[in-house]
C-alpha cells in the first residue's frame, strides 16, 4: 500500500553575507526542502505507525539528495528536521519523521555521528516552524547552534503533513561565544 501522496514540494535557499559585522569570507548557505503529503491517518487513531515511518524513508532520501545536490555534500556542516501536522492529525504522525528524516540525512552525508535536531507541531495552515540546526559531527559545537524557518503559506491543510529537512554550509556568521569548536571534535561520538 502506498501511504505517500505528495501534493507539493519546495526548496528554499538562504544566503547570509553578514549579521551586522564585516562580510564573511564565504557566505553561509542554508537550504530547506519541504514536502506536503496527505496524512493517511487524519481524523482517526492508528495503533501501528511503523509502516508509514518505513515508507517515509523514500521521501527522506529524495529531500536529502536534493539538499546535498544544492549545497554540495562535502560542504554541509549543519542539519535539522521538522514536521508540521495538519489539525486533523496528531503529533505522533509528525514524530515518524525522526527516524525517516534522520536516517536519510545520515545516509546522504556519510553517516555523521551527531543526533539530528528536530521540531514538530500540530498546527493550522500557514504555520511557520523554527527548525533547530547544529553541527553534523558533534552536537555541542556552540558556533553551529542555529535555526531556519520552514513552512508554506497553503500547508499543511487539515488532512496533510509538511515534512522538512534542512542543511547548511556552516555555523552562525560572526559566532564568537567560545565553547567546543569543530576543529576540537576528536572522539567522533557525536558529543565531543
Amino acid at each position: 500500500m502506498n501511504l505517500i501522496e505528495i501534493r507539493k514540494r519546495s526548496l528554499s535557499i538562504e544566503t547570509v553575507f553578514h549579521e551586522g559585522g564585516p562580510p564573511a569570507s564565504e557566505p553561509l548557505r542554508i537550504a530547506a526542502a519541504c514536502a506536503v503529503i496527505r496524512n493517511p491517518y487524519a481524523g482517526r487513531y492508528e495503533p501501528d505507525l511503523l509502516p508509514f515511518m518505513a515508507e517515509l524513508r523514500t521521501l527522506g532520501k529524495s529531500l536529502a539528495d536534493e539538499l546535498t545536490a544544492t549545497l554540495g555534500k562535502e560542504r554541509v556542516e549543519v542539519y535539522g528536521k521538522a514536521a508540521i501536522v495538519g489539525v486533523d492529525g496528531e503529533l505522533e504522525h509528525g514524530a515518524v519523521w525522526h527516524e525517516a528524516g534522520g536516517w536519510a540525512m545520515r545516509a546522504a552525508l556519510g553517516e555523521p555521528k551527531a543526533i539530528v535536531p528536530a521540531a514538530k507541531a500540530v498546527a493550522a495552515t500557514g504555520y511557520r516552524l523554527m527548525m533547530p540546526l547544529h553541527y553534523i559531527h558533534a552536537c555541542y559545537v556552540r558556533s553551529h547552534f542555529s535555526a531556519v524557518e520552514v513552512g508554506l503559506q497553503d500547508a499543511p491543510r487539515p488532512k496533510e503533513i509538511l515534512f522538512a529537512l534542512a542543511m547548511g554550509t556552516g555555523g552562525r556568521i560572526h559566532a564568537r561565544l567560545g565553547g567546543l569548536t569543530k576543529e576540537q571534535v576528536s572522539v567522533h561520538d557525536g558529543q565531543r
